[in-house]
């Protein structure tokens, strides 16, 4: 069997959350023994100053024997944050109108330039 229909095979169901630079996947997939298990993959994009990019991918497996004591967890964590934070985003990247400054002049002098006329050249 070619390892494309292997992959295609163990995947069962599947639903992506794009959120930003980060995109998370969240698979059923089975296992040998045709039982399922859920794989949670973070990706998130880099941008190099070349313009190119390449991602960074982080994955969890969750096996059924874990699922009760993750969502408890999980849920207990998400209503912490919610009742201690509200669900108002607080980080400033994350308002709709944060414009990113390319660089800062905070704090720069203009003693490091030089004056040049185009008559020099």
């Amino acid at each position: 069997m070619r390892e494309n229909e292997m992959l295609e095979k163990e995947e069962i169901f599947s639903k992506v959350l794009r959120a930003g630079r980060r995109t998370y996947f969240f698979d059923v997939r089975s296992t040998k023994a045709d039982d399922y298990y859920i794989t949670i993959t973070e990706s998130k994009k880099f941008t190099e100053e070349d313009g190119s990019y390449h991602f960074k991918k982080h994955k969890i497996y969750l096996y059924k024997e874990d699922f009760a004591a993750f969502q408890e967890i999980l849920t207990e964590m998400t209503d912490f944050v919610v009742s201690q934070k509200g669900e108002e985003v607080i980080s400033e990247r994350h308002q709709k109108d944060f414009k990113r400054e390319s660089y800062s002049t905070e704090g720069s002098s203009t003693e490091s330039f030089t004056d040049i006329s185009f008559e020099d050249i």
